[in-house]
């Protein structure tokens, strides 16, 4: 019986972290975006499907959870995590606004807005599966914005 209320705990532990944000990540775009007009800092906003996207769930696990993702990002960039999960209702009905008003087709999907909230670029998140090729792409996307 104690190995079956053990697997219980563990089994309830991971839905509670399958269905978390993530550490140094934002869930509220409009207080990010607070955030970064004081900081004066663009804001990178990642719209996922936490619990049934596939390639999601790879760029949590290989990218996004990382600290040293989090750290290097957090340096020049607001994270903030939209997701669009199909087992918490609540949550998928919350942020369906916010993937119709960016015309989201499909996760997961970066957008990057500078720190008024304006979009300068989006991209497939699946195109860098790695935490370098992820943040290279960031620097250099945030060269092409700071050239315009």
């Amino acid at each position: 019986m104690k190995l079956f209320h053990a697997l219980l705990a563990v089994l309830a532990a991971s839905v509670t972290f399958a269905s978390a944000g993530l550490d140094g990540w934002m869930e509220d775009l409009d207080k990010a975006l607070e955030k970064a007009k004081a900081d004066n800092k663009p804001v990178l906003v990642e719209f996922t499907g936490s619990d049934w996207c596939p390639p999601c769930m790879m760029m949590r696990k290989s990218v996004f959870s990382k600290k040293e993702f989090v750290d290097a990002a957090s340096k020049n960039w607001i994270l903030v995590e939209i997701d669009l999960p199909k087992k918490n209702k609540e949550v998928a009905e919350k942020n369906k606004p916010l993937a119709a008003k960016f015309k989201i087709q499909g996760v997961p999907t970066v957008i990057l807005l500078d720190e008024t909230g304006n979009e300068f670029h989006r991209f497939s998140a699946a195109k860098f599966p790695t935490t370098e090729a992820f943040l290279k792409n960031l620097d250099e996307q945030l060269e092409r914005k700071d050239l315009d």
